[in-house]
């Protein structure tokens, strides 16, 4: 061989070699690719033993706490439109009667029933069983019980007295458990049932203004997601709602007292129909999802604060590893944003008090 093609022979297996390493980028990229695609199929193939068969509403029992006005009355609407038997749990009996009256217009047949009962949820337990006893034997096994009773409000945690504290958290979480409590057990014997917790927004992110309010929805969360796993071998799904702020009763006598920084900050959102709101949460609680969140705000929200919670489809499951970065660059200037209300608010008072006092 001579010294010419000896030289050639060389470069070409140096050329070779070294191909390897400027390929090596593009074979790592086809196996990650692969690896994507196996995990995706896999998931999909495995699906179905994580989605819940739907449930079907028209025939069933639904139990709506809260059910007297708001988003309560509004779920109560939706079911019945959708063929279920109803009864309606609030403490004023006089709004009870009045949401019948308004529920009652949306039946599809004329064998549809809507039972009122007058209790207090969060006081007693052995009342709120005997109701549900009651609402059984009339209306048979509860399929689903929504739990929409609460009450709000809002201040600076050093202005709010300390009874609040304590009153939120029997209404708003106490309040669900009692209910929840008493229907378990046959929807255990059954194998079948949907419980719903309505939280909030402001059960997902703690706010200026919400000391009070917002632990005890955030305690919802934790109530959901231990139920979840013990009766979810049975299939009973639990659905928790984080609804925002929403045109009713009761965001019009929060709205009465609320500090000048929660109203600000509330209005980087826009307020929600409670009919719209309605539809949504059913929708997500027949499907046996875990989690109910209303627009952009509520979607981001929902997947921020996923954590370890369950999930029912897979699509969702996918959804919250995408996009978890993104949202949470975007959730940084909110919380800038949100600082500084506050900061703006704080000057703008200690200005005015300085003013006062020079006069």
């Amino acid at each position: 061989m001579s010294s010419e093609e000896a030289l050639s022979s060389t470069i070409t297996d140096w050329l070779f070699i070294n191909s390897w390493w400027l390929l090596l980028p593009f074979i790592m990229l086809l196996v990650v690719a692969a690896f994507i695609v196996a995990f995706v199929l896999l998931l999909y193939m495995i699906s179905p033993l994580i989605s819940p068969k739907p449930l079907k509403l028209n025939g069933a029992h639904v139990v709506v706490t809260g059910g007297s006005s708001g988003i309560g009355k509004c779920i109560a609407i939706e079911c019945y439109r959708q063929g279920a038997f109803i009864t309606l749990v609030a403490r004023d009996e006089a709004k009870l009667l009045q949401a019948k009256k308004e529920v009652e217009k949306f039946a599809i047949n004329d064998k549809q029933v809507v039972l009122c009962i007058s209790v207090d949820v969060s006081s007693d337990y052995s009342q709120v069983e005997s109701v549900i006893k009651q609402a059984q034997e009339k209306l048979g096994p509860v399929d689903m019980l929504v739990n929409c009773a609460g009450t709000s409000i809002s201040g600076k945690f050093e202005e709010v007295e300390v009874d609040r504290f304590k009153k939120l958290m029997e209404v708003n979480y106490l309040g669900s458990v009692y209910p929840t409590r008493a229907v378990i057990t046959t929807m255990k014997e059954r194998r079948m049932g949907r419980i719903m917790f309505v939280s909030s927004q402001a059960g997902q992110i703690g706010l200026f203004g919400y000391t009070a309010y917002s632990p005890s929805k955030f305690a919802l969360r934790g109530l959901a997601e231990s139920l979840q796993m013990e009766i979810k071998p049975y299939n009973i799904y639990v659905t928790v709602a984080y609804p925002p702020d929403t045109d009713t009763p009761g965001l019009a006598e929060e709205n009465k007292t609320k500090p000048l920084e929660t109203k600000l900050i509330s209005e980087t959102s826009g307020v929600c129909q409670p009919d719209q709101v309605a539809k949504i949460i059913v929708r997500d609680a027949v499907q046996g999802n875990f989690n109910s969140s209303v627009g952009p705000d509520g979607y981001m929200l929902s997947a921020l604060t996923c954590g370890m919670s369950p999930v029912t489809s897979i699509t969702e499951g996918l959804q919250q590893i995408v996009t978890m970065g993104l949202f949470r660059t975007i959730a940084l200037f909110y919380l800038g944003s949100f600082d500084s209300i506050v900061r703006r608010c704080m000057i703008q008072r200690e200005q005015s008090k300085a003013a006062d006092k020079r006069e």
